[in-house]
C-alpha cells in the first residue's frame, strides 16, 4: 500500500527551510490575495516575510472559521491512564530513562476519574497513555473503554502507534479520533530525540495516520512538538502530510494541535524558542491555508494566549487538565508527562469562552448518530 512515506521522500528538509526563509513580500501578497490556497501559500504564509502581515492574516482567520465552525469552542479534557514507557525520549517526563514512579489506573481507578469528569462538565474526553506495549496495550484501551463509553458522547485518544486492526477495534469500540504526533520531521535528527524504544522508528511513526485512515476512524489529529526543531519547516512538512491524508481519505475530519515544549521531568531545553506572535502566524497560517481543519488549543499555553487566541481560530479548547495519571482525583502527586501553563478550571474557561461572544460546547457529535459504531 502506498503511504505517506512516498510522499514525504520527494522532499529535502535543507531544500524546504531555504525556500521558506527566501520568501519574499511579494510572494506573501500574492498568497494573501487568494480565495483558495495550496502548501506554496502555506509555505509563504509561516515565512518570516508574512511577520508584517500578522494582522490582517488575523482578522481573515477570524472570519473563516467564524463562517467555517460559527462561533463555538468544543470543550474536552485529556484523561491520562498511564505512564509507563517503554521509550527514551528527551522531552518527555514519562521517559524510560526517568527514575519515577510508574502508575497504570485501575478499573476502580478509571472510574473515580470519570466521575470527576463527569463532575467538572465534561463529555469529551481524551485518553492518553506512555507507550507501554506490554501492559497498555490494545486490550487495556478496550477495557478503559468499556469503562468510560457509557459517560462520555466523545472518546479520543492520543496513546502509542497501533496496527490498522487495532485501529479498527478501537473504532468499532466507539473511539471517534485518534491523535499522534510525529514530533519532528528532520529525519536526520529524530534519532537523536528518540534513542531507544519502538518510537525510535522513525518510518513506523510516520505512516501511522495511513493505518489510521485505513481503519476508518472519524478524525486525527496530527501536529509536531514545537521546539525541538525549526517550527516553520516542521509546520511544513506537517501540513504536507495533512494534504497528503485529506486527498486520500477524504471522509475523515482533521485537526492540528501546537504543543509547545514544556518544563518536566528529565527533559531537554528547547532548542528553538517560539514565542506568542510566532504561533499567532502559524496559527493563522493554517486557518488561511484550510478553512475545513480543526485548531485545538491546550492548557500548555497561558492564561493570556488562550484568551486572545479564541476569537483568531480555535475550535476546540482543553480545561481543568491534569497530565498524571490519578491526576483528579486518585493520584494528584504522581509525576505528570509536562507541566501545564492554565491551570484554571473547566467552569472557569467556559466563562471566558461566553465572555468573548463565543459558546462553549460540551457535547458536539454522539455514537448513536454513527451506525457503524457497536454500542
Amino acid at each position: 500500500m502506498k503511504t505517506f512515506k512516498s510522499v514525504f521522500g520527494q522532499y529535502d528538509w535543507d531544500s524546504i527551510q531555504s525556500k521558506i526563509y527566501q520568501t519574499s513580500s511579494k510572494d506573501v501578497e500574492r498568497s494573501l490575495a487568494k480565495t483558495k490556497r495550496n502548501l506554496d501559500d502555506f509555505l509563504a504564509l509561516i515565512s518570516p516575510a508574512a511577520q508584517p502581515y500578522l494582522e490582517r492574516m488575523a482578522q481573515e482567520c477570524h472570519e473563516l472559521t467564524k463562517k467555517r465552525f460559527g462561533k463555538t469552542i468544543q470543550m474536552y479534557a485529556p484523561l491520562y491512564l498511564s505512564n509507563e514507557c517503554q521509550n527514551i525520549c528527551t522531552y518527555c517526563g514519562f521517559s524510560l530513562d526517568n527514575k519515577i514512579k510508574r502508575k497504570t489506573l485501575s478499573d476502580e481507578e478509571i472510574k473515580l476519574e470519570t466521575q470527576a469528569l463527569k463532575a467538572a462538565g465534561f463529555d469529551h474526553v481524551l485518553l492518553v497513555t506512555g507507550e507501554a506495549n506490554y501492559t497498555v496495550n490494545i486490550n487495556y484501551f478496550l477495557n478503559a473503554i468499556t469503562q468510560i463509553k457509557e459517560q462520555f458522547s466523545i472518546i479520543s485518544a492520543e496513546v502509542q502507534p497501533l496496527s490498522t486492526e487495532e485501529y479498527e477495534r478501537l473504532h468499532e469500540a466507539g473511539v471517534y479520533s485518534i491523535l499522534v504526533y510525529q514530533e519532528t520531521y528532520h529525519q536526520e535528527v529524530y534519532k537523536k530525540y528518540h534513542t531507544k524504544g519502538k518510537k525510535s522508528n522513525f518510518d513506523f511513526r510516520l505512516e501511522t495516520p495511513d493505518r489510521i485512515g485505513t481503519a476508518g476512524i472519524h478524525k486525527m489529529g496530527l501536529g509536531v512538538l514545537l521546539g525541538l526543531e525549526d517550527w516553520r519547516t516542521d509546520s511544513f512538512f506537517n501540513a504536507l502530510h495533512i494534504d497528503y491524508l485529506q486527498k486520500k481519505y477524504w471522509q475523515t475530519k482533521y485537526s492540528v494541535s501546537f504543543p509547545r515544549l514544556r518544563p518536566a521531568e528529565g527533559i531537554i531545553e528547547p532548542n528553538f524558542i517560539m514565542d506568542d506572535k510566532d504561533l499567532t502566524q502559524l496559527i493563522c497560517a493554517y486557518r488561511l491555508w484550510n478553512e475545513d481543519l480543526e485548531i485545538s488549543i491546550s492548557t500548555r499555553e497561558n492564561e493570556k494566549f488562550r484568551n486572545n487566541i479564541i476569537p483568531i481560530g480555535t475550535t476546540s479548547m482543553s480545561a481543568g487538565s491534569k497530565t498524571n495519571p490519578g491526576g483528579y482525583v486518585v493520584d494528584p502527586q504522581s509525576l505528570e508527562q509536562f507541566e501545564i501553563s492554565d491551570e484554571r478550571s473547566a467552569k472557569e474557561i467556559a466563562q471566558i469562552i461566553k465572555n468573548s461572544g463565543y459558546e462553549p460546547v460540551w457535547k458536539d457529535w454522539d455514537r448513536t448518530f454513527n451506525p457503524t459504531i457497536k454500542i
